[in-house]
């Protein structure tokens, strides 16, 4: 439990916070722009340059996640997982720092380059603390624990909203600090993390130390009789010896491997295609037109981040009763319907009265959807769908997947909405629907099954066999 919370805490906080807390200070930062640039060259700037600048501010931290998702194999097979977490901190502490002081030195570039460094934070940490978690976590526990990481996510992003309220930080005096608090987290990580166990499938498997792997796992478990769990180890290293380590080309090539990979692919670019961003784009623009005053739409945003928290909270308790696919199943459902009912109610919110408040119900009915199963299910689901030798490169695969998406969505989302207005909800409705059907057609129940037990599972479909002892994966699986 501490090894979860301080892990999550540490690396998946800072990812929500660091998406949400540019939004309610951006007005006073871009002032911040336009005062060094005229304090620099004795003119103001142009419109066209501080879009620009600022589009670059929020772009830069998507793009970022994605170089941190390229550095995840290489760096979990040569630090482990614990140590990978440790070493991230450094993208997290160094960037805290350069934007906490970017009004003292009057540089806007550094907060520029400040979110490429904290991006590569949360690349590294939304594939780092979902596989450490799921390698240490008992099989009947591994759905709750893996949807911790996004319960954080989802914390952070409501921290950076409340901090973000004018009477709070998110005014002309506070952004810097806002912007700075994102090193906390770490330090609290580099402080407690390392007198916690290092991943046991990391230490028997990728290193070859019996001997610490049983004393972290009867640490983990609290009590001294581990060796099922360390025989099922040993088994999935038997049977997958053959394939060494995987690069994530050999990931690509591998048959045996081939419906896993794309079925991550597929969720995670449902889980970004699927139009979150965009509602939380539309949101502020939703409430408005239903009457709420421009000074109190912050306290709605907050609300949604809050119902966004409570839902993650609830999916954290049911995932293991009603396991992960039926959780995808509904939660894209969800979300399939709201865009679809969105997309009537602001096509008609001009002239019916009261479709401003069935926008609202339906920005809020997505959350709900997506913080059920989108948000939270994926990435248990790659932790669970591959082996210790393929998991790094997974996790890569996924990761790339997972921010070129977002990157993607942020970068295309203005133009779809300039052409289409709320039409472009259709678009996302129809993802929501394809991704859906996909999941119902392909993706297996996990829960409760070993990591050899799932390959086996995938087996039949990729048309291979899995090469352990019958008689040991008999006695494994009775």
């Amino acid at each position: 439990m501490l090894a979860t919370l301080i892990s999550a805490f540490g690396s998946s906080f800072q990812y929500g916070y660091n998406v949400a807390v540019i939004n309610s200070p951006s007005l006073f930062i871009q002032q911040f722009y336009n005062t060094t640039y005229v304090e620099r060259y004795g003119g103001p700037m142009e419109d066209s340059f501080l879009t620009l600048l600022w589009s670059l501010s929020v772009s830069m931290f998507p793009l970022g996640g994605l170089f941190g998702s390229l550095m995840v194999a290489p760096l979990v097979n040569k630090l482990g997982r614990k140590g990978t977490l440790l070493f991230n901190n450094i993208f997290s502490v160094v960037p805290a720092v350069m934007m906490g002081v970017s009004e003292i030195a009057k540089s806007y570039e550094i907060i520029i380059v400040a979110r490429i460094i904290v991006g590569i934070c949360a690349g590294l940490s939304s594939n780092v603390v979902p596989m450490y978690l799921g390698e240490l976590s008992p099989k009947n526990l591994r759905g709750a624990i893996g949807v911790v990481p996004q319960l954080f996510i989802t914390i952070g992003i409501l921290s950076a909203q409340v901090l973000g309220i004018r009477s709070i930080l998110g005014n002309n005096t506070g952004w810097p600090l806002m912007l700075g608090l994102t090193g906390i987290p770490a330090l609290v990580e580099l402080l407690l993390l390392p007198f916690f166990p290092e991943s046991p499938r990391y230490m028997l498997i990728q290193r070859g130390d019996d001997k610490t792997a049983r004393r972290a796992l009867q640490r983990l478990r609290g009590w001294e009789d581990v060796d099922r769990e360390m025989d099922e180890m040993r088994l999935e290293h038997q049977s997958e010896q053959a394939e060494g380590r995987l690069s994530v080309l050999n990931l690509l090539s591998l048959r045996s491997l081939r419906w896993q990979l794309i079925s991550i692919v597929a969720m995670n670019m449902g889980q970004q295609l699927s139009g979150i961003n965009a509602i939380y784009y539309y949101a502020d623009s939703i409430y408005s037109s239903a009457g709420v005053p421009e000074s109190d739409i912050q306290y709605v945003t907050v609300g949604t981040g809050a119902v966004n928290v409570f839902m993650t909270i609830t999916a954290v308790f049911i995932v293991e009763a009603a396991g992960r696919r039926l959780l995808l199943l509904i939660g894209f459902g969800i979300c399939c319907v709201s865009c679809a009912l969105l997309t009537v109610a602001l096509t008609f919110q001009e002239s019916t009265e009261w479709m401003p408040y069935v926008s609202i119900a339906c920005v809020i009915l997505y959350v709900v959807g997506h913080a059920v199963g989108p948000s939270t299910i994926p990435y248990v689901v790659t932790t669970e769908m591959f082996r210790q030798s393929s998991r790094p490169a997974a996790f890569m695969v996924a990761g790339s997947i997972h921010w070129l998406s977002n990157f993607t969505v942020g970068l295309v989302f203005p133009f779809m909405e300039s052409g289409l207005g709320s039409n472009s909800f259709i678009i996302f409705c129809f993802i929501c629907l394809a991704t859906l059907f996909y999941i119902w057609l392909i993706v297996p129940e996990t829960k409760n099954k070993t990591f050899l037990e799932i390959s086996q599972m995938f087996a039949d479909r990729n048309q291979v066999e899995i090469h352990a002892p019958a008689q040991q994966l008999r006695t494994l699986f009775t």
